[in-house]
Protein backbone atom coordinates (compact mmCIF):
# COMPACT_ATOMS: atom_id res chain seq x y z
CA UNK A 1 0.00 0.00 0.00
CA UNK A 2 1.18 3.50 -0.84
CA UNK A 3 2.33 5.71 2.02
CA UNK A 4 -0.23 8.47 2.52
CA UNK A 5 0.54 11.91 3.92
CA UNK A 6 -2.17 13.25 6.22
CA UNK A 7 -2.62 16.91 7.09
CA UNK A 8 -4.64 17.60 10.24
CA UNK A 9 -6.76 20.69 10.89
CA UNK A 10 -7.45 21.16 14.60
CA UNK A 11 -5.67 20.10 17.78
CA UNK A 12 -8.51 19.21 20.16
CA UNK A 13 -8.94 15.95 22.08
CA UNK A 14 -10.10 13.86 19.11
CA UNK A 15 -7.19 15.19 17.03
CA UNK A 16 -4.85 13.92 19.77
CA UNK A 17 -6.34 10.44 19.41
CA UNK A 18 -6.17 10.57 15.62
CA UNK A 19 -2.54 11.69 15.66
CA UNK A 20 -1.70 8.70 17.87
CA UNK A 21 -3.55 6.42 15.44
CA UNK A 22 -1.76 7.90 12.43
CA UNK A 23 1.61 7.51 14.12
CA UNK A 24 0.78 3.88 14.95
CA UNK A 25 -0.45 2.98 11.45
CA UNK A 26 1.75 5.15 9.21
CA UNK A 27 4.69 5.92 11.46
CA UNK A 28 4.15 9.67 11.23
CA UNK A 29 1.76 12.57 10.76
CA UNK A 30 2.90 14.74 7.87
CA UNK A 31 1.44 18.12 8.92
CA UNK A 32 -0.92 19.90 11.29
CA UNK A 33 -2.68 23.28 11.16
CA UNK A 34 -4.24 25.39 13.90
CA UNK A 35 -4.83 29.13 14.15
CA UNK A 36 -3.67 29.03 17.79
CA UNK A 37 0.12 29.03 17.43
CA UNK A 38 0.82 28.03 21.03
CA UNK A 39 -1.47 24.99 20.86
CA UNK A 40 -0.13 24.14 17.40
CA UNK A 41 3.52 24.03 18.50
CA UNK A 42 2.72 22.05 21.62
CA UNK A 43 0.69 19.52 19.62
CA UNK A 44 3.33 19.18 16.89
CA UNK A 45 6.09 18.59 19.44
CA UNK A 46 4.06 16.01 21.37
CA UNK A 47 3.04 14.10 18.21
CA UNK A 48 6.42 14.48 16.41
CA UNK A 49 4.95 16.40 13.46
CA UNK A 50 7.49 18.22 11.27
CA UNK A 51 5.29 20.60 9.28
CA UNK A 52 3.03 23.13 11.01
CA UNK A 53 0.71 25.79 9.61
CA UNK A 54 -1.14 28.60 11.39
CA UNK A 55 -3.18 29.04 8.20
CA UNK A 56 -5.06 25.83 7.29
CA UNK A 57 -5.49 27.06 3.70
CA UNK A 58 -1.71 26.97 3.24
CA UNK A 59 -1.58 23.38 4.48
CA UNK A 60 -4.42 22.35 2.17
CA UNK A 61 -2.40 23.78 -0.74
CA UNK A 62 0.68 21.66 0.09
CA UNK A 63 1.11 19.31 -2.92
CA UNK A 64 2.68 16.62 -0.72
CA UNK A 65 -0.52 16.06 1.27
CA UNK A 66 -2.91 13.28 0.16
CA UNK A 67 -5.58 13.38 2.89
CA UNK A 68 -6.98 16.27 4.92
CA UNK A 69 -8.34 15.36 8.35
CA UNK A 70 -10.78 17.91 9.82
CA UNK A 71 -11.27 18.07 13.60
CA UNK A 72 -12.60 21.60 14.05
CA UNK A 73 -16.01 22.55 15.51
CA UNK A 74 -18.90 21.52 13.22
CA UNK A 75 -19.40 24.97 11.76
CA UNK A 76 -16.00 25.03 10.01
CA UNK A 77 -16.24 21.60 8.37
CA UNK A 78 -18.15 22.65 5.25
CA UNK A 79 -15.68 25.34 4.13
CA UNK A 80 -12.60 23.23 4.83
CA UNK A 81 -14.08 20.19 3.07
CA UNK A 82 -14.81 22.28 -0.03
CA UNK A 83 -11.33 23.79 -0.03
CA UNK A 84 -9.68 20.40 0.41
CA UNK A 85 -11.72 18.73 -2.33
CA UNK A 86 -11.06 21.62 -4.70
CA UNK A 87 -7.34 21.12 -3.97
CA UNK A 88 -7.82 17.46 -5.01
CA UNK A 89 -7.30 16.08 -1.51
CA UNK A 90 -9.22 13.17 -0.04
CA UNK A 91 -11.05 14.20 3.13
CA UNK A 92 -11.75 12.53 6.46
CA UNK A 93 -14.02 14.83 8.52
CA UNK A 94 -15.13 14.30 12.08
CA UNK A 95 -18.86 14.05 12.65
CA UNK A 96 -21.07 15.84 11.99
CA UNK A 97 -19.52 16.19 8.54
CA UNK A 98 -21.74 19.22 7.86
CA UNK A 99 -24.37 21.06 9.89
CA UNK A 100 -27.22 20.40 7.45
CA UNK A 101 -28.24 18.30 4.47
CA UNK A 102 -27.87 21.17 1.98
CA UNK A 103 -24.17 21.51 2.82
CA UNK A 104 -23.75 17.74 2.78
CA UNK A 105 -25.27 17.35 -0.68
CA UNK A 106 -22.92 20.01 -2.02
CA UNK A 107 -19.70 18.41 -0.72
CA UNK A 108 -20.94 14.92 -1.64
CA UNK A 109 -21.51 16.06 -5.24
CA UNK A 110 -18.09 17.74 -5.35
CA UNK A 111 -16.29 14.63 -4.04
CA UNK A 112 -18.02 12.44 -6.64
CA UNK A 113 -17.26 14.86 -9.47
CA UNK A 114 -13.58 14.87 -8.54
CA UNK A 115 -13.35 11.14 -7.86
CA UNK A 116 -12.17 11.71 -4.29
CA UNK A 117 -12.92 9.84 -1.07
CA UNK A 118 -14.94 11.80 1.51
CA UNK A 119 -15.54 9.98 4.79
CA UNK A 120 -17.18 10.89 8.11
CA UNK A 121 -15.60 10.01 11.45
CA UNK A 122 -18.15 7.58 12.88
CA UNK A 123 -16.01 4.93 14.58
CA UNK A 124 -18.83 2.39 14.45
CA UNK A 125 -18.51 2.30 10.65
CA UNK A 126 -15.08 0.75 11.16
CA UNK A 127 -15.32 -1.46 14.26
CA UNK A 128 -14.95 -5.14 13.22
CA UNK A 129 -17.85 -6.31 15.41
CA UNK A 130 -20.37 -4.64 13.08
CA UNK A 131 -19.40 -6.75 10.09
CA UNK A 132 -19.89 -9.88 12.19
CA UNK A 133 -23.35 -8.72 13.30
CA UNK A 134 -24.33 -7.76 9.74
CA UNK A 135 -23.21 -11.19 8.53
CA UNK A 136 -25.31 -12.80 11.27
CA UNK A 137 -28.36 -10.81 10.15
CA UNK A 138 -27.65 -11.69 6.51
CA UNK A 139 -27.63 -15.38 7.46
CA UNK A 140 -31.27 -15.10 8.54
CA UNK A 141 -30.67 -16.34 12.09
CA UNK A 142 -32.40 -13.28 13.55
CA UNK A 143 -35.25 -13.38 11.03
CA UNK A 144 -36.61 -10.13 9.60
CA UNK A 145 -35.30 -7.03 11.40
CA UNK A 146 -38.31 -5.13 12.77
CA UNK A 147 -37.21 -2.75 15.51
CA UNK A 148 -34.08 -0.84 16.55
CA UNK A 149 -33.75 0.95 19.88
CA UNK A 150 -30.78 3.18 20.55
CA UNK A 151 -29.80 5.58 23.36
CA UNK A 152 -27.05 8.13 23.82
CA UNK A 153 -26.97 10.35 26.88
CA UNK A 154 -24.16 12.67 27.87
CA UNK A 155 -23.95 14.70 31.07
CA UNK A 156 -22.38 18.01 30.12
CA UNK A 157 -21.66 20.56 32.86
CA UNK A 158 -24.18 23.37 33.06
CA UNK A 159 -22.44 26.11 31.10
CA UNK A 160 -24.46 28.13 28.55
CA UNK A 161 -21.18 29.45 27.10
CA UNK A 162 -19.79 25.98 26.31
CA UNK A 163 -19.69 25.02 22.61
CA UNK A 164 -22.04 22.08 23.34
CA UNK A 165 -24.82 24.58 24.06
CA UNK A 166 -23.76 27.32 21.64
CA UNK A 167 -26.13 27.79 18.70
CA UNK A 168 -23.48 29.72 16.75
CA UNK A 169 -21.26 26.59 16.90
CA UNK A 170 -24.06 24.16 15.97
CA UNK A 171 -24.41 22.96 19.55
CA UNK A 172 -27.01 20.56 20.92
CA UNK A 173 -27.35 16.84 21.45
CA UNK A 174 -28.50 16.03 17.91
CA UNK A 175 -25.31 16.98 16.08
CA UNK A 176 -22.92 16.19 18.91
CA UNK A 177 -24.11 12.70 19.85
CA UNK A 178 -27.29 12.08 17.84
CA UNK A 179 -25.29 11.33 14.72
CA UNK A 180 -23.86 8.25 16.40
CA UNK A 181 -27.28 6.97 17.39
CA UNK A 182 -28.59 7.64 13.88
CA UNK A 183 -25.57 5.95 12.30
CA UNK A 184 -26.17 2.88 14.48
CA UNK A 185 -29.83 2.76 13.44
CA UNK A 186 -29.15 3.30 9.74
CA UNK A 187 -26.56 0.51 9.74
CA UNK A 188 -29.29 -2.04 10.43
CA UNK A 189 -32.17 -0.61 8.39
CA UNK A 190 -32.75 -2.13 4.97
CA UNK A 191 -33.48 1.34 3.60
CA UNK A 192 -33.56 4.95 4.79
CA UNK A 193 -36.61 6.07 6.80
CA UNK A 194 -39.36 8.09 5.14
CA UNK A 195 -41.39 8.89 8.25
CA UNK A 196 -40.15 10.82 11.32
CA UNK A 197 -41.91 11.64 14.59
CA UNK A 198 -40.05 13.60 17.25
CA UNK A 199 -40.31 15.85 20.26
CA UNK A 200 -37.67 17.99 21.93
CA UNK A 201 -36.77 19.85 25.11
CA UNK A 202 -34.65 22.92 24.37
CA UNK A 203 -31.79 24.25 26.49
CA UNK A 204 -31.97 27.92 27.46
CA UNK A 205 -29.63 28.86 24.57
CA UNK A 206 -32.07 27.45 22.03
CA UNK A 207 -30.25 24.22 21.17
CA UNK A 208 -31.73 20.78 21.77
CA UNK A 209 -30.99 19.43 25.26
CA UNK A 210 -32.89 16.16 24.92
CA UNK A 211 -35.20 14.51 22.43
CA UNK A 212 -37.14 11.43 21.46
CA UNK A 213 -37.11 10.35 17.81
CA UNK A 214 -39.08 7.64 15.99
CA UNK A 215 -38.19 6.64 12.44
CA UNK A 216 -40.01 4.30 10.05
CA UNK A 217 -39.23 3.16 6.51
CA UNK A 218 -41.44 1.71 3.77
CA UNK A 219 -40.66 -1.82 5.00
CA UNK A 220 -42.21 -0.89 8.37
CA UNK A 221 -38.89 -1.20 10.17
CA UNK A 222 -38.89 1.22 13.10
CA UNK A 223 -36.27 3.03 15.17
CA UNK A 224 -36.77 4.53 18.63
CA UNK A 225 -34.00 6.92 19.75
CA UNK A 226 -33.47 8.81 23.01
CA UNK A 227 -30.85 11.57 23.19
CA UNK A 228 -29.84 13.74 26.12
CA UNK A 229 -27.12 16.28 26.87
CA UNK A 230 -27.78 16.81 30.57
CA UNK A 231 -28.61 13.25 31.65
CA UNK A 232 -26.32 10.26 31.30
CA UNK A 233 -27.68 7.22 29.47
CA UNK A 234 -26.00 3.97 28.52
CA UNK A 235 -24.65 3.93 24.96
CA UNK A 236 -26.85 0.97 24.14
CA UNK A 237 -28.33 -0.28 20.90
CA UNK A 238 -30.73 -3.19 20.37
CA UNK A 239 -31.54 -4.68 16.97
CA UNK A 240 -34.63 -6.91 17.11
CA UNK A 241 -35.82 -9.43 14.54
CA UNK A 242 -38.52 -12.08 14.34
CA UNK A 243 -36.14 -14.78 15.61
CA UNK A 244 -33.96 -12.90 18.07
CA UNK A 245 -32.19 -9.70 19.01
CA UNK A 246 -28.69 -8.28 19.37
CA UNK A 247 -27.59 -5.95 22.18
CA UNK A 248 -24.53 -3.81 21.62
CA UNK A 249 -23.25 -1.73 24.52
CA UNK A 250 -20.81 1.16 24.13
CA UNK A 251 -21.80 0.98 20.47
CA UNK A 252 -19.63 3.82 19.08
CA UNK A 253 -16.52 1.70 19.74
CA UNK A 254 -18.10 -1.68 20.46
CA UNK A 255 -16.19 -4.94 20.54
CA UNK A 256 -18.93 -7.25 21.88
CA UNK A 257 -22.44 -8.19 20.80
CA UNK A 258 -24.84 -10.23 22.93
CA UNK A 259 -27.27 -12.29 20.85
CA UNK A 260 -30.52 -13.76 22.17
CA UNK A 261 -32.41 -16.20 19.94
CA UNK A 262 -36.17 -16.19 20.54
CA UNK A 263 -37.56 -18.40 17.77
CA UNK A 264 -38.80 -20.89 20.37
CA UNK A 265 -41.63 -19.66 22.59
CA UNK A 266 -40.46 -21.94 25.43
CA UNK A 267 -36.79 -21.10 25.75
CA UNK A 268 -34.14 -18.59 24.74
CA UNK A 269 -30.57 -19.30 23.74
CA UNK A 270 -27.70 -16.87 24.02
CA UNK A 271 -24.48 -16.23 22.18
CA UNK A 272 -21.68 -13.69 22.59
CA UNK A 273 -19.63 -12.43 19.66
CA UNK A 274 -16.45 -10.41 20.01
CA UNK A 275 -14.21 -8.70 17.48
CA UNK A 276 -11.71 -5.88 17.45
CA UNK A 277 -10.14 -3.76 20.15
CA UNK A 278 -11.68 -0.63 21.65
CA UNK A 279 -8.31 1.12 21.81
CA UNK A 280 -7.76 0.58 18.09
CA UNK A 281 -10.95 2.38 16.96
CA UNK A 282 -9.17 5.25 15.23
CA UNK A 283 -6.55 2.94 13.77
CA UNK A 284 -9.40 1.10 12.03
CA UNK A 285 -10.60 4.47 10.69
CA UNK A 286 -7.16 5.29 9.28
CA UNK A 287 -6.75 1.83 7.73
CA UNK A 288 -10.21 1.92 6.15
CA UNK A 289 -9.75 5.43 4.78
CA UNK A 290 -6.51 4.44 3.09
CA UNK A 291 -8.10 1.22 1.82
CA UNK A 292 -10.98 3.22 0.31
CA UNK A 293 -8.46 5.31 -1.63
CA UNK A 294 -6.58 2.20 -2.78
CA UNK A 295 -9.74 0.48 -4.05
CA UNK A 296 -11.35 3.60 -5.45
CA UNK A 297 -14.62 3.41 -3.49
CA UNK A 298 -15.75 3.72 0.14
CA UNK A 299 -17.89 0.57 0.65
CA UNK A 300 -21.02 2.75 0.63
CA UNK A 301 -20.09 4.87 3.65
CA UNK A 302 -20.75 8.24 2.01
CA UNK A 303 -24.29 7.12 1.12
CA UNK A 304 -24.81 6.15 4.77
CA UNK A 305 -23.62 9.60 5.84
CA UNK A 306 -25.94 11.14 3.23
CA UNK A 307 -28.93 9.38 4.80
CA UNK A 308 -27.85 10.41 8.31
CA UNK A 309 -27.40 14.07 7.34
CA UNK A 310 -30.89 14.12 5.81
CA UNK A 311 -32.44 12.43 8.86
CA UNK A 312 -30.81 14.92 11.25
CA UNK A 313 -31.91 17.90 9.16
CA UNK A 314 -35.47 16.55 8.93
CA UNK A 315 -35.57 16.15 12.72
CA UNK A 316 -34.39 19.73 13.28
CA UNK A 317 -36.90 20.99 10.73
CA UNK A 318 -39.67 19.21 12.67
CA UNK A 319 -38.53 21.06 15.81
CA UNK A 320 -38.36 24.40 14.04
CA UNK A 321 -34.76 24.72 15.26
CA UNK A 322 -32.44 26.70 12.96
CA UNK A 323 -28.81 27.60 13.23
CA UNK A 324 -27.73 31.11 12.19
CA UNK A 325 -25.99 29.68 9.10
CA UNK A 326 -28.81 27.37 7.89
Amino acid sequence: MKKYNWGMIGTGWIAHEMADALNAVNGEVYAVADVNEEMLEKFAKEKHITYTFTNPDEMIADPNIDIIYIATPHTFHYEYIKKALNANKHVFAEKAMTVNARQFDEVEKLAKEKGLILTEGFTLYHMPIYQKVLNLIKSGKLGKIKMIQVNFGSLKDYDPKNRFFNKDLAGGALLDIGGYATAFARTFLDEAPESILTTVKFFETGVDEQSGIILKNTQDQMVVMALSMRAKQPKRGVVSGTKGYVEINQYPRATTAEITYTASTHEETHETMTAGNNDDALKYEVQDMQRYIEQGHDDGQLQMSHDIAHILTSVRTSWGMKYPFD
